[in-house]
């Protein structure tokens, strides 16, 4: 077994056996101004990157847009890692993409690439060796390829039918070396082409739902069909119902709130526990009918509004509750306990 060493209190220093120093058990000043300079250099260079986008940009959007495949997105070391992630974000906004390792294209993988796909292949210095293979096959069968690089004379961005030329930074290393600042970029720049993307696909919120189902975002992106009351669970009376009648279905449905139907079943309006407290006062409220209380002008949404959009609607009106309607007759009814159950709030 191990002997175990003590640790010094709080505030003490242990001791760093290849200077002799010590190192301070506490954060200081030092680390923040640490993070200040990382943060600092890596905004530089996205303001570097903002003022050198071109007509290049615009032609690798077009070129990414207008395949019939898929986005293939390849890099190697950190620029796979980012390569990577803007995969991932293509394929959630309604770009289908997908990452293919460079030293495993020459090894088989380059049957996942196919005519019809559109490769984009990160590389800081455009001279990665692993990359040879899929720039050999992308010329082999015509697949368009859009580099991003630093280099537009590399080996990569020569190649390339479009080069994303990425200006050169300071790394946030103070040693220059590890891919910091340069990495950031090529991550912004990802965000960039993925959003102008969505942007010409017209890509819907609605849309976005579709691939992201789970968590909390997708809580957000449920349809309000999805959480609405129907059928016999929704409250419903006509305008000449007799208030003690009324409140009765309210109390049996439980939902804070009746809608008010005409003949055609077209909603004219609806009552809620508030417009019940409001008229308490007034003499002869249980001799009156639903027609008389009901508010004639209630909000009311879709079947396909998003529950994030319905609910907004509620915290603005502080309402609780909405009837869902087609064609003015109302389909469903949501109430704020709903969308608290759904996970949306």
């Amino acid at each position: 077994m191990l002997p175990f060493k003590s640790i010094p209190p709080e505030g003490d220093t242990l001791p760093n056996k290849s200077t002799n120093a010590t190192l301070p058990t506490k954060a200081g000043d030092g680390y923040i101004a640490s993070a200040r300079r990382t943060l600092s250099l890596e905004i530089e260079g996205l303001k570097a990157l903002m003022d050198t986008l071109d007509g290049p940009f615009s032609s690798a959007v077009e070129a990414l847009g207008g395949a019939t495949g898929r986005v293939i997105v390849t890099g190697m070391g950190k620029s796979g890692h980012i390569a990577r992630k803007i995969a991932a974000t293509l394929a959630s906004t309604g770009t289908p993409a997908q990452y293919v390792h460079p030293g495993e294209a020459s090894h088989g993988d380059l049957g996942m690439i196919t005519t019809g796909d559109v490769i984009l292949a990160l590389s800081w210095s455009g001279e990665t060796a692993e990359l040879s293979s899929i720039i050999s096959h992308a010329k082999r069968f015509a697949i368009p390829l859009v580099a991003m690089t630093s280099a537009a004379t590399s080996a990569l961005g020569t190649a390339a039918d479009v080069a994303l030329v990425l200006p050169k930074a300071e790394e946030a290393c103070p040693n220059k070396l590890a891919p910091t600042t340069s990495t950031t970029m090529q991550l912004a720049l990802g965000d960039a082409l993925a959003i102008a993307l969505l942007e010409m696909k017209g890509f819907s919120a609605k849309d976005f739902s579709i691939f992201h189902p789970g968590g909390k975002l997708g809580a957000m992106l449920k349809l309000v069909r999805e959480v609405m009351h129907t059928g016999d669970a929704l409250p419903l009376t006509r305008p000449d119902t007799g208030m003690s009648e009324t409140l009765l279905i309210m109390s049996q449905k439980s939902l804070g709130a009746v809608g008010i139907v005409d003949e055609k079943g077209h909603l004219i309006g609806m009552i809620t526990d508030g417009d019940i407290r409001r008229n308490s006062g007034t003499d002869g409220l249980l001799a009156k009918t639903a027609g008389e209380i009901m508010n004639r002008s209630p909000k009311t949404v879709s079947p396909g509004t998003l529950a994030s959009e319905a609910v907004k609607i509620l915290n603005e009106r502080k309402i609780t509750s909405l009837f869902v309607t087609e064609d003015n007759r109302p389909v469903g009814l949501v109430h704020i306990h709903d969308f608290l159950k759904a996970g949306v709030i």
